[in-house]
């Protein structure tokens, strides 16, 4: 892969359910938020940034398919290694059942805004959705197996579509206000609404929805799941996850100003409690016939194209895993014809499959995000804790850091970002464990517990059974390309 394949790796995983979902859907999640979206969102860059900064140094030291396996397994000790990385490619595969299973009401808004009212009734239906979800799913891990360039042929188109489409949005918040939206919303739905213009400031708030929107910015993980395939991997993957996440983190804030420009805060909480809604199936009461069909098929390109950008992700843990013998031998097996990581893959796709059941089962999609931002919380704290023990623990590679090689500079971003997403983990988990009337299974702490444990497990039989993960020298050098 070159650098844009790269970098398109980490915007689809990252544009998608972070700006059309998760932004207006944080009003269910955090009722209190009010009008304050904006802002959180803009605090939950600190902590993204530091972490993505952390990977940056590993990456450009360890340029190898796993990332924060990886890193940590090398940097910090191959327990703590696997066992995020274990909870990320859980949380992460769940999401994609989530994102497979959401991206289906964008194309019943397609079909709505476009007149096909017959399609759209059939798509409102679960088991249309669960059918749909998986199709999806599958269909993404065949465009993976067979191969890099089937992936960056489907990739990079669109990305460029992504963002093309996703600027009539921001363009739009020139034009339209809220006056327009309740005008609409009176003509067009016999609606009468008069919004809400303020809400008390409240710090528990604020942070616990920093929190959930701080997933939006995760996705540039994926990158460093690049490492065996990209040209120039000790400079293009850590290069690739900084214009990822300023360039992506600036079309959120953007996006996210011009959708609430014209949408009030008010209407969109009330909504958010009674239905699954998204922005562009807002937008599209105010903007002309065509111009809403075509940002409903942007954000529906958006979700989409999360799919094979993270099955890849998955993928590519699993492949890492099995080359240090605490997986299976056998999922290190490549197709003979595309060189692609075939079973992996497969398993990755089964494992996503759950989160499209999961997800229709427990009637709420944001139980699949918040496991995975558990999962992620915690990978990335190890991250910025392995940038401060990668050089006692491991000199010889942390002698190959090809950027941000100034000792101090590593340990203020190290340092900062063990602060700021701890902060984050323990207001995330308190959050979870406070919702009250749910049943324990619905509480993603105890989810991603019970992953862990299992993890654990899968580590000590592994450890027990392989020569190569007892031997500390082991895990002193990279594993083989």
């Amino acid at each position: 892969m070159g650098l844009f394949a790269v970098i398109a790796t980490g915007v689809s995983s990252m544009v998608g359910a972070s700006i059309n979902v998760v932004p207006i859907m944080i009003h269910r999640s955090v009722p209190e938020i009010g009008p304050y979206v904006i802002q959180a969102f803009l605090f939950a860059a600190i902590p993204a940034l530091l972490a993505g900064l952390a990977y940056a140094i590993l990456g450009s030291a360890m340029p190898r398919a796993g990332g924060s396996y990886l890193y940590a397994s090398r940097g910090l000790s191959p327990y703590w290694g696997f066992i995020a990385s274990f909870s990320q490619w859980f949380g992460l595969s769940i999401v994609i059942g989530v994102i497979a299973y959401i991206s289906i009401p964008f194309i019943r808004d397609i079909a709505n805004n476009a007149g096909w009212i017959e399609l759209a009734n059939l798509l409102n239906q679960s088991w249309v959705r669960v059918i749909l979800g998986l199709s999806l799913i599958w269909g993404f891990v065949y465009v993976n197996i067979r191969g890099v360039k089937s992936y960056t042929r489907w990739l990079i188109p669109m990305v460029v579509l992504i963002f093309t489409l996703g600027s009539i949005v921001i363009v739009s918040g020139l034009f339209y206000d809220s006056n327009d939206f309740i005008q609409a919303l009176a003509e067009k739905q016999s609606l009468s609404f008069s919004p809400t213009n303020e809400k008390d400031f409240q710090w528990p708030v604020f942070l616990s929805a920093a929190a959930v929107l701080f997933s939006s910015f995760i996705g540039f993980d994926a990158i460093a799941q690049t490492g065996s395939e990209a040209v120039k991997a000790s400079r293009n993957i850590p290069l690739a996850i900084l214009i990822a996440i300023f360039g992506v983190g600036l079309f959120y804030v953007l996006f996210t100003l011009s959708v609430y420009h014209i949408v009030p805060w008010s209407y969109v909480a009330s909504e958010a409690q009674t239905q699954d809604i998204t922005a562009p199936g807002l937008l599209s009461l105010v903007l002309p016939k065509g111009v809403d069909v075509l940002i409903l098929a942007g954000a529906a390109i958006a979700l989409i194209n999360d799919l094979p950008a993270m099955l890849l992700s998955v993928s590519r843990l699993m492949f890492a895993w099995a080359k240090d013998a605490i997986f299976p031998h056998a999922i290190t097996r490549v197709h003979p014809t595309y060189f692609s990581p075939h079973i992996a893959l497969n398993t990755a796709g089964a494992m996503a499959s759950i989160g499209v059941l999961g997800s229709h089962f427990a009637g709420d999609f944001f139980l699949g995000i918040d496991i995975m931002v558990t999962s992620m919380l915690v990978n990335f704290l190890l991250m910025c804790l392995t940038v401060l023990t990668l050089p006692k623990v491991n000199p010889t590679l942390a002698q190959e850091i090809a950027v941000f090689k100034h000792r101090g500079v590593q340990r203020f971003i190290g340092v900062t970002g063990i602060i700021s997403i701890s902060g984050f983990l323990v207001i995330h988990v308190f959050k979870d464990l406070n919702q009250q009337d749910i049943p324990w299974y619905f509480h993603s702490t105890y989810i991603w517990l019970i992953v862990m444990l299992l993890g654990s497990v899968l580590y000590t039989v592994s450890y027990l059974r392989s020569r190569s993960i007892r031997a500390e020298d082991h895990f002193k050098s990279l594993p083989s390309e």
